[in-house]
């Protein structure tokens, strides 16, 4: 089944359950996804459009509840955080450090990457390996620090 197809099944459950917090986070996901649908002029989004769209909200809520702690808004950070934790439901899960870190040392291997330099290119041909199962920061940060060592 279609992430999009699960996503807005759920959504009618939670509309069905009467759980307004639930049914409101995959109704606002819902309408990015069928934005993303309006900008690209598609019928139908893949899934790994969708997955995008995902990552785009949760890096957002991380940020909010990282203001909000910051600002002494507990009560604000605890909702972007239960949020979160629905939005996490629908992202594959996250690949272990160890097999990251070996795919990372392949592509540098087989790119010939010997400096910082390199790095576009290098994360390029990672997150294209990973497929969505690896954090973006997580990934900047192991290639940087591979390319510093050689």
């Amino acid at each position: 089944m279609p992430l999009e197809d699960k996503i807005s099944q759920d959504y009618v459950q939670a509309m069905k359950a009467r759980d307004s917090f639930t049914s409101s986070v995959l109704s606002f996901l819902r309408a990015q996804i069928k934005q993303v649908k309006v900008d690209k002029r598609l019928d139908i989004v893949s899934d790994e459009e969708v997955i995008s769209v995902i990552k785009k909200q949760t890096k957002q809520r991380q940020d909010s509840i990282t203001q909000f702690k910051a600002g002494g808004r507990a009560d604000l950070a605890d909702k972007e955080e239960k949020e979160l934790v629905i939005l996490k439901n629908y992202l594959p899960p996250e690949m272990p450090a160890e097999k990251l870190s070996g795919i990372v040392n392949e592509v540098i291997a087989a790119s010939g990457a010997s400096s910082i330099k390199d790095m576009g290119r290098v994360m390029k041909d990672v997150l294209a390996r990973v497929a969505g199962q690896a954090d973006n920061q997580t990934v900047g940060a192991l290639v940087k620090e591979r390319l510093n060592r050689t």
